[in-house]
């Protein structure tokens, strides 16, 4: 049964970004606070400022203004990009090698600093040096069956550790000193700083293409075997019941207490508290779902889109009302870490009587008493 959980809005349209050039393609995506970065498959990033607008009858719409656009030079995509807002700079993977730039005027940093051999990278959200000018960046190497770590400052690198893998890598995620890693055949957590590792299930990497996710402190979650969206601790544990994905699921992202897929068809939201689907929009030629602070974006090859949360009061009054109590009562508990202590007693309590209402109505005397109590 559906909650209306998001709604989809438009942020970039094509012609802001490619006019008539019908060849232009989003390669990659960052958002940080309202900065909003496209990679491109002819070698080139954009730089919008989005403005988020609510009309009077609570209708949220995205402006995007562009900013300004830069060519880096060469004939190939870029293929990543990373924001690192306390160092001002943007990490831009292109043609395996990662350029520091200025997230104002994108150009590059003076002393030409850069990570070369990168296939793919990802940064460590839970940095184990301590040190606020300096972002810690773990990569998959050109070489093979190799993973790098290093400290990247305002102006310069620094390798720090290099892992060798049992199999070829294809995906990482990083949290402190332990590394998520899709390899060819299966997934595996390493501890980069001890060499211990823990192998987690099989996956066969030729078939589907792997997700590694970091979606909190030491908590991961995978595209595991038969459509399952599975979590993992780095002790190799799972604490949460797998989500049902479809077969070919080509992105995930969390927005709790949802966690949400992208496939070739559809957008789909999954409840972490309960497991079940709550929601399915249409989605033709989407390839890029990531979240960013919270912002959950979605992008086809010629547009990006945002995944706007409607309110979880919202959504729990929506469910009293088509009497699905229990639901109700478990979102509203999931709720509680997102909103403040006293305004959520105050909510839970209206939400118990509502629920021991519509129980009492049903001639459920002994549960509605329990919620009245």
């Amino acid at each position: 049964m559906s909650v209306k959980a998001f709604k989809l809005v438009s942020a970039v349209e094509r012609e802001m970004l490619m006019g008539d050039k019908n060849y232009i393609n989003i390669e990659c995506i960052e958002c940080c606070g309202k900065n909003l970065y496209i990679g491109t498959n002819d070698c080139f990033i954009y730089h919008f400022m989005l403005a988020e607008k609510v009309s009077t009858a609570g209708k949220i719409t995205f402006a995007a203004t562009k900013q300004l656009h830069k060519y880096l030079g060469l004939k190939k995509p870029v293929s990543e990009l990373k924001a690192a807002s306390a160092l001002t700079r943007l990490l831009v993977l292109c043609d395996n090698t990662i350029t520091l730039v200025n997230m104002i005027n994108l150009e590059p940093v003076p002393t030409g600093a850069r990570i070369k051999g990168a296939v793919t990278f990802t940064l460590n959200e839970n940095p184990v040096s301590g040190d606020p000018f300096c972002v810690e960046v773990c990569i998959i190497s050109v070489k093979r069956r190799t993973i790098q770590m290093f400290m990247v400052f305002e102006d310069r690198v620094q390798i720090v550790k290099e892992v060798f893998t049992p199999e070829q890598p294809c995906a990482v995620a990083v949290d402190g000193y332990y590394l998520c890693l899709a390899l060819t055949t299966q997934y595996i957590i390493l501890n980069y700083n001890t060499g211990v590792s823990q192998d987690l299930f099989p996956y066969c990497s030729d078939e589907k293409r792997p997700i590694v996710k970091r979606i909190g402190r030491q908590e991961f979650l995978l595209a595991g075997p038969g459509g399952l969206g599975m979590f993992a601790t780095v002790d190799g544990i799972s604490q949460r019941a797998p989500v049902h994905w479809s077969e070919n699921v080509i992105g995930a992202a969390l927005c709790f207490p949802y966690v949400v897929a992208l496939d070739d068809e559809f957008i789909t939201v999954h409840s972490m508290l309960d497991q079940q689907q709550k929601q399915t929009l249409p989605f033709k030629e989407g390839h890029i779902l990531q979240d960013f602070e919270g912002k959950v974006i979605v992008a086809t090859n010629k547009g990006v889109y945002i995944l706007v949360p409607l309110p979880l009061e919202k959504q729990i009054q929506d469910l009293l009302a088509s009497h699905r109590v229990e639901e109700a009562l478990v979102l509203a508990k999931g709720a509680r870490r997102n909103i403040p202590k006293e305004k959520f007693q105050v909510m839970y309590k209206r939400i118990l009587q509502q629920a021991g209402f519509i129980q009492f109505a049903q001639l459920q005397f002994l549960e509605a008493k329990e919620l009245f109590r």
